[in-house]
């Protein structure tokens, strides 16, 4: 194994797989069932454990503990895991745990970065390019699709799904699904509008913003229910695929959708 740089005090299991170019910062400690794919740094005083795959060119900083067990006292010692993508960046004192079922992983995506103080909790699922801020909070079976930004001290209640350029400002109290292409606030968190810099900046058409909108404006600004706002925007607007994800994200919806 090549430019593999390990501080002298760390202390790491003869069973972790360490790939070349990884370095482990002072004092931090690795298990035997860890894998840390290459280019990815360990700063100092951290906790890697459990059955934890990290993927290439991660940054983990000082004193982040992942792959601990959950925090579910129903966890009886179950065999389950922890993967974690590439290039993504992990902060001080970020704490992510394993799963909680027989077999099944927590898994997170690429590009991701989590920061100072967040949480991950047991068999969650992250996407790609999101960000968690300081102190975000992420209970158990919490879904994150790609590009979510979720705002510093947001708590995000269990099984709740975030859906694709989502943002949710600071503070919030999360306790349903959070729509795609929203922008929401609160506590609990409402609806404000839709994310238009975060679309922009994905590169979604400008015809396609403009048929979000229309259907934003019958979802959650018109006295329709939700059938009736779907049967709606299902007859007025057709060929944008932004809006069909919109659709199937709200009539999936088993916590109801946060309005």
């Amino acid at each position: 194994m090549a430019n593999i740089k390990i501080h002298p005090t760390a202390i790491i299991d003869k069973k972790a797989q360490i790939s070349d170019g990884v370095e482990v910062g002072p004092y931090t400690i690795i298990g035997g069932n860890v894998k840390i794919g290459k280019g990815s740094k360990i700063g100092a005083f951290c906790v890697l454990d459990g059955n934890t795959e990290i993927g290439e060119n991660c940054q983990i900083f000082s004193s982040a503990a992942v792959g601990t067990i959950p925090q579910d006292l129903k966890f009886k010692g179950e065999k389950t895991g922890l993967k974690i993508g590439k290039n993504n960046i992990i902060r001080e004192f970020v704490t992510m745990n394993i799963a909680t079922i027989e077999g099944s992983k927590t898994t997170i995506g690429d590009n991701n970065l989590f920061m100072a103080y967040s949480h991950v909790a047991h068999d969650c699922k992250i996407g790609n390019n999101c960000i968690v801020a300081n102190n975000g909070t992420l209970a158990g079976f919490v879904t994150l699709e790609d590009r979510v930004v979720i705002g510093g001290l947001v708590a995000v209640h269990q099984y709740t799904r975030i859906g694709t350029l989502a943002i949710i400002g600071g503070c919030s109290k999360v306790v349903q699904d959070i729509p795609p292409y929203s922008t929401c606030d609160g506590h609990p968190t409402k609806v404000y509008g839709l994310n238009l810099v975060g679309l922009r900046r994905a590169g979604i058409p400008k015809d396609a913003i403009v048929n979000l909108k229309h259907a934003f404006k019958l979802l959650f600004y018109s006295k329709l229910t939700i059938k009736h706002a779907v049967e709606r925007i299902e007859k007025e607007i057709t060929g944008y695929k932004e809006v069909t994800k919109l659709v199937q994200f709200v009539t999936s919806s088993e916590r109801g959708i946060c309005r």
